[in-house]
């Protein structure tokens, strides 16, 4: 009888404890997955040089842009497609082909001249057109080359996104741009393709395949506002910063917090709104800074 209680509350004590332990180990397996090379992805180039697509140690299957962790931050994986509530990821994806062509040394904003100009009021100018390999950006790349007289962030962002009243420019948008996201993420082994029908009509969707990779993302980004918090914006990654500032303008930042504690979750939240009440005219003079991520941010926060 007595070994049958002990065993009663061991198996009752192993139960209480089984999602903390689930939760080390995920996190045991993500730092050790940082190291191996299927962890690696897309490293800033430095100043002066340029990142190819084929660059040793860099695996293409695993190389992700902003664009695609924003859009598989705000995927469900079983079902594989975003809310349908969802009305923001549309502009904020945009935003981040602005910012990914800035940190590959594509873009720039013009000076800001003797008057000082605001951010949103510089114009996007083209710096290299030197292909980078993904369709998306090259695509969007010769739209802002070929463009006379330039336009600034926020019109891009509008344009990219078809938000424009002028018939003229309907040219500009890029179009089904989440569909070939996540075509591109199944050409990487991240996501599979299927058919779901909807009542009225059949629906391709694109449910998770790979698990590691997006828990590795989500572990990315809660260790940059808990663990790896420096309390200034430019000690952090710029890649890392600017999904952040993203996943948010895109409503799906707070996917990657669900799965922390509460006290957890409050702090990452309450980090995360120090950043956005940053002003970016003052964060875009500051050493070490890349403008035209700033404008973007500003044109979101504004």
């Amino acid at each position: 009888m007595l070994f049958l209680n002990r065993w009663a509350d061991m198996t009752s004590l192993t139960q209480r404890s089984s999602g903390l332990v689930q939760r080390r180990a995920e996190a045991s397996l993500n730092v050790a997955d940082k190291d191996s090379p299927a962890g690696k992805e897309y490293r800033e180039p430095r100043p002066g040089e340029e990142q190819g697509v084929d660059d040793p140690g860099d695996s293409k299957e695993t190389r992700l842009t902003l664009m695609e962790e924003v859009l598989l931050l705000g995927l469900k994986d079983r079902e594989g497609y975003t809310s349908f509530w969802n009305d923001c990821i549309s502009s904020g994806l945009r935003g981040c082909m602005l910012i990914e062509l800035a940190l590959r040394g594509r873009l720039q904003l013009e000076p800001c001249g003797i008057r000082r100009k605001g951010l949103l009021a510089r114009k996007v100018i083209c710096k290299s057109d030197a292909p980078t390999g993904d369709v998306l950006l090259d695509e969007a790349l010769k739209h802002i080359k070929e463009t006379q007289p330039p336009e600034t962030v926020q019109s891009w962002i509008e344009l990219l996104s078809g938000e424009t009243w002028n018939p003229l420019k309907l040219h500009y948008q890029l179009r089904n741009v989440r569909e070939r996201l996540a075509k591109n993420l199944v050409e990487k082994g991240v996501l599979t393709t299927e058919k779901q029908n909807f009542l009225l009509f059949d629906m391709t969707t694109h449910p998770l395949t790979n698990n590691n990779l997006k828990q590795r993302l989500i572990k990315k980004v809660q260790e940059a506002v808990l663990n790896r918090w420096a309390n200034d914006p430019h000690r952090m990654d710029k890649r890392v910063l600017a999904l952040i500032f993203l996943a948010h303008s895109s409503d799906v930042l707070e996917n990657a917090f669900v799965p922390l504690l509460d006290d957890q979750y409050n702090m990452a939240m309450k980090r995360v709104r120090l950043l956005l009440e940053l002003e970016p005219e003052g964060e875009s003079g500051k050493a070490n800074t890349n403008e035209l991520l700033w404008a973007v941010v500003a044109a979101f926060t504004k």
